[in-house]
């Protein structure tokens, strides 16, 4: 065994189906009773329900959280909020209003519960990305990590299949990169190992039947588990791309994880080929990179950059963009080869590891 460092974060996890219910308890056993309710524009009504039932522990609703955390509708936000005196967040959606959540806490040391509605998995981190001048940059920070995150399987029955789909592949690319980052360790390529299994099972039951519960409950376990991995170690050159590609061209977070999934993954299979055993053996393939390709085909995802709204005129400008300020990677990733891996997932190509 290898010497590894193990850090584990002070996060109350509530999970099951009509746990929904409990958003004010656990607004009560953390002390407050002036809760602001956050979304997105589209999910409003959700926010306006649990406004509703939270009765008096509620002070406002906030209804504009957006893509890739912009730093302006945080500062939005958070005018509304020190208006109403808020002593907590409640944060419905997914990785939009987690975002924004974060963000607010991190600049008031609010409380934050979190109810996702898809498998986003970063209401399990400690880990901020956020917007301005059409720039995506991330922090970590226990401020950011949220108190409580309360998973209630009914929420996600009616959660479309194609977000369900780049969603659940968005998941699995945090627990592939904590295989082979840097700080990895044991206790987290288990749950990384897990997490992939839980969702590869469970996402083509869930194109199939989009409300299996089992699957459903499955998928959003898997999402956890995969937050969670990503929460506890670092990134490498997936999130950087994604990073990029998301906070300078403002292309849809779930999806590009998706398309970028197969390509970096085959990237460094290449070099870690026997720390991603695990992964492959999870979704029962000899190639991992080739065999998410396949996967994500099936599954009906988006499969190439230009699908997706990126222009190929901006390739190369993302290429200088990814490798100014790069994360570590088991293998180096210069320009060339950057360049090389936008351009398969530009045009869809299967990877290939030979």
């Amino acid at each position: 065994m290898e010497p590894f460092a193990f850090q584990t974060f002070p996060q109350r996890v509530v999970f099951g189906s009509g746990t929904l219910a409990a958003i004010g308890d656990e607004i009560e056993r953390l002390g407050h009773r002036r809760a602001v309710v956050l979304s997105t524009p589209e999910q409003a009504a959700s926010a306006g329900a649990v406004a509703e039932d939270l009765g008096s522990l509620c002070v406002g609703v906030f209804a504009g959280a957006a893509m890739h955390t912009p730093v302006s509708v945080t500062e939005a936000a958070l005018r509304q909020v020190t208006a109403l005196n808020a002593d907590c967040l409640v944060s419905i959606g997914g990785g939009s209003t987690t975002g924004l959540g974060k963000a607010i806490a991190l600049r008031t040391n609010l409380d934050q519960i979190v109810i996702p509605t898809t498998y986003a998995g970063s209401e399990a981190t400690p880990i901020l990305g956020e917007t301005e001048d059409g720039e995506k940059t991330t922090r970590r920070s226990a401020k950011v990590l949220p108190e409580v995150v309360v998973y209630d399987t009914d929420l996600t029955l009616g959660l479309p299949i194609r977000l369900s789909v780049t969603s659940g592949l968005n998941a699995i690319a945090h627990a592939i990169e904590a295989l082979y980052t840097q700080d990895r360790n044991p206790v987290i390529s288990l749950l990384a190992a897990e997490g992939i299994r839980a969702l590869g099972v469970a996402l083509p039951k869930v194109i199939v039947d989009p409300k299996n519960r089992e699957a459903r409950s499955d998928a959003l376990y898997g999402a956890w588990a995969c937050g969670t991995c990503l929460g506890a170690v670092g990134m490498a050159l997936h999130h950087r791309i994604c990073h990029v590609l998301g906070g300078s061209f403002d292309l849809p977070h779930s999806e590009t994880h998706a398309v970028i999934l197969p390509h970096a993954t085959a990237f460094n299979e290449t070099t870690v080929g026997t720390l991603l055993r695990p992964a492959a053996q999870a979704i029962a393939v000899e190639e991992l990179g080739p065999g998410l390709y396949d996967l994500s085909l099936r599954l009906g995802a988006p499969m190439t950059l230009r699908q997706i709204g990126m222009l190929e005129e901006g390739l190369d400008r993302a290429a200088d963009l990814i490798v100014d300020k790069p994360y570590w990677n088991p293998r180096p990733a210069d320009r060339h080869s950057v360049r090389q891996l936008l351009d398969d997932a530009y045009f869809g190509r299967r990877p290939s590891l030979h």
